[in-house]
């Protein structure tokens, strides 16, 4: 059987850049050599595109920042290019990028255009689900539980700082600042005072010109949920994440080593069900497909559960809680990239059949 010819897209524009680079080297490891023949596709920090003769092989995310925090000194590239992708002649694309740029549909549009199948959500699931924001607005649109919030931009902050205080206020303490559109905590601050929130905001602000803030869930604990398929998605056990700090945030994620996670999640069977099928419900919310990680808080003091996010292109190593939670489930990390691969070439093949011209 001829192999699929498969690109896998990593690195990127983003803050998560290096997570990528760790996804990415995960999927080069484990992918069925037998049936696939997959090409290094890499963006760097700059945008510029290249085409690696060495795969990724790093071991973890932490090793891969230490590198570029060493590196941070070194002279930027030149020009931004694109690549000539139909000169690759790849059958499928796996865009295992992360954050702005690459998460976000720019990528998928970039795809779209050149008729090239590809892994994972489309060009409005990437946009909608990389925005705090409009993600918000689809889960309560649905039903949803999402809890109180306020997203402002920051020609709002400029112009009218008072006033944007003025629409925080009414959320309590605490309170999570977040650039509306980034992923792995980069840029997100936990407000216990109010002397920390305008220096959250400005944090915030130095990452997205939107941000997004949110009203604490008392004693909360962090429950995901692993979502796989197209119009008919299948959602992993859920797992916790205990953090090593204050919150799961970019150190506890990625440097520190005790952060702790449990899959499945010590659960009540009622509650892991109704995290399962709000999972299914914000994933068609956004109208994702491929694959997704939603991330909830569930409240200790009275079991109330709040939908925080979803994201389309979860990290994606073998430790991630993505592929943890899958393997937890019974679906090996090489079956994962298998059916994703396969997925993502189904969903190709169903838009051809589209009718192009009205003539």
């Amino acid at each position: 059987m001829k192999k699929l010819r498969v690109g896998i897209i990593f690195g990127g524009r983003s803050g998560e850049h290096e997570v990528s680079v760790t996804s990415a080297a995960s999927i080069f490891k484990h992918i069925d050599r037998n049936r696939y023949d997959p090409v290094a596709i890499r963006i760097e920090k700059d945008g510029k595109w290249s085409f690696p003769d060495q795969e990724p092989a790093a071991t973890s995310a932490a090793e891969v920042i230490q590198h570029a925090r060493a590196a941070a000194a070194q002279s930027e590239k030149a020009a931004v290019s694109d690549p000539a992708l139909a000169a690759l002649n790849l059958d499928v694309v796996f865009p295992v990028l992360h954050g702005p740029y690459g998460e976000d549909g720019t990528v998928q549009g970039l795809l779209e255009l050149s008729n090239i199948a590809y892994v994972g959500a489309g060009v409005l699931a990437s946009a909608a689900g990389m925005d705090k924001a409009v993600m918000k607005v689809l889960f309560a649109a649905r039903g949803l539980p999402v809890g109180r919030w306020h997203a402002f931009v920051r020609a709002d902050w400029q112009r009218d700082r008072n006033g944007v205080l003025k629409h925080i206020a009414p959320l309590g303490l605490p309170l999570f600042v977040k650039p509306a559109n980034l992923g792995s905590s980069v840029g997100i601050s936990k407000v216990k005072t109010e002397a920390e929130l305008i220096p959250a905001i400005e944090t915030a602000l130095d990452f997205d010109r939107k941000v997004v803030v949110e009203a604490g869930v008392p004693n909360a604990r962090e429950i995901e949920c692993s979502v796989l398929g197209n119009d008919d998605p299948q959602t992993s056990a859920p797992g916790e994440i205990i953090p090593s700090r204050e919150f799961y945030d970019y150190e506890a994620k990625y440097i520190d080593a005790g952060s702790e996670t449990v899959i499945p999640a010590a659960l009540d069977p009622a509650i892991a069900a109704r995290v399962r099928q709000m999972a299914i419900e914000a994933f068609r919310a956004v109208d994702c497909s491929g694959l997704a990680r939603v991330d909830f808080l569930l409240s200790r003091d009275n079991g109330e559960i709040v939908l925080n996010e979803i994201n389309t292109m979860p990290g994606f190593t073998t430790i991630s809680m993505y592929s943890k939670m899958w393997e937890a489930s019974g679906v090996t990390y090489s079956a994962l990239v298998d059916q994703l691969i396969q997925l993502g070439i189904e969903r190709h093949a169903e838009k051809q059949r589209l009718k192009t011209s009205a003539l």
